[in-house]
């Protein structure tokens, strides 16, 4: 039996090629609507996104009466998705996590120095072309502490690389015990220890209810003032009103964001601030994390299809 993929977000090529050489055809449509995924959608077995499709209840009902069983993510988060009716109306979700964790990580450390060394508005001097070091002197990141909040595969990564450069490494997560977290190097740390005794705090989290503005007007309040925060998890983490405010009145040194509550974030005030360092959700953009996104989730996909189940 030949099942039928459908594609709608831009992904790399490899992951037609699995479904190609597993006899499947995949027909890649990207930047379709959504109306037109909703009118297609029940002809096709699996529905393949990134993180620009929503996967609407809507669009899943219309699957479901046709031949749709499952919808493969390609990437960590599923926010997009609607899993609540997925699940209700019997559709499979998979995504992919863990495999473009290193390329998260690795921003995540990027920005520790980034913020450390002052290096964004040490650019934007030497562009304006002053050479002004005396008001760039910044600090080394060795016997800093860290304090992690999550510890699933992107932040067991950055612990471990921040551990590497002589970071001390604290972390909260409630499903992670004392004796895993010691392994790894890390002291568990509960979230007040947290955002009162780190120097940077990291966010390594899924967004939900629980999650949604952890990081607002009172927990900021905790902080050092000469601590940064870093957000390369999710956007709504942070309450972004509540960041500003810390930012501005000096109550917090700077911060970084990859992630924002609204994408793209439009005129936002953050990005007036000369504390506050960003980039577009680039996390994981990074040629051998897209590479693996794709051909994981067209290998889940296929193996699913085929056999009705997973075996790992």
């Amino acid at each position: 039996m030949s099942f039928k993929v459908l594609i709608t977000d831009k992904i790399e090529s490899v992951c037609a090629d699995v479904f190609a050489k597993a006899s499947f055809l995949a027909e890649e449509k990207p930047t379709l609507p959504a109306k037109d995924v909703e009118a297609i959608i029940g002809g096709y077995d699996a529905l393949v996104v990134r993180s620009a499709t929503e996967v609407t209840e809507a669009i899943l009902k219309k699957g479901t009466e046709g031949a749709l069983k499952i919808v493969g993510r390609a990437g960590a988060g599923v926010d997009n998705i609607d899993l609540a009716a997925a699940k209700r109306l019997g559709v499979e979700v998979i995504n992919t996590p863990g495999v473009n964790a290193n390329a998260v990580a690795e921003l995540v450390i990027s920005y520790l120095i980034i913020l450390s060394r002052k290096l964004w508005p040490a650019l934007d001097s030497l562009k304006a072309g002053k050479w002004d070091k005396k008001s760039l002197t910044g600090f080394e990141i060795k016997g800093k502490t860290i304090g992690l909040i999550g510890l699933g595969a992107v932040g067991r990564l950055t612990a471990a690389k921040a551990k590497a450069l002589g970071l001390k490494v604290l972390g909260y997560d409630p499903y992670f015990s004392a004796d895993s977290a010691e392994t790894l190097g890390v002291k568990k740390a509960e979230l007040s220890e947290i955002f009162s005794q780190s120097d940077f705090i990291s966010l390594h989290l899924p967004k939900t209810p629980e999650t949604t503005n952890l990081v607002n007007q009172t927990t900021l309040a905790l902080m050092k003032k000469s601590a940064f925060l870093i957000n390369c998890a999710r956007g709504g983490l942070v309450d972004e009103k509540a960041l500003y405010v810390a930012l501005k009145e000096g109550h917090l040194a700077g911060a970084a964001a990859d992630v924002f509550e609204e994408e793209p974030p439009g005129p936002s005030p953050l990005l007036e601030l000369p504390n506050f360092v960003a980039s577009p959700h680039i996390g994981a953009s990074t040629v051998e994390a897209q590479l693996g996104v794709a051909i994981k989730a067209a290998e889940l996909i296929v193996e699913y299809l085929t056999k009705g189940s997973f075996t790992s």
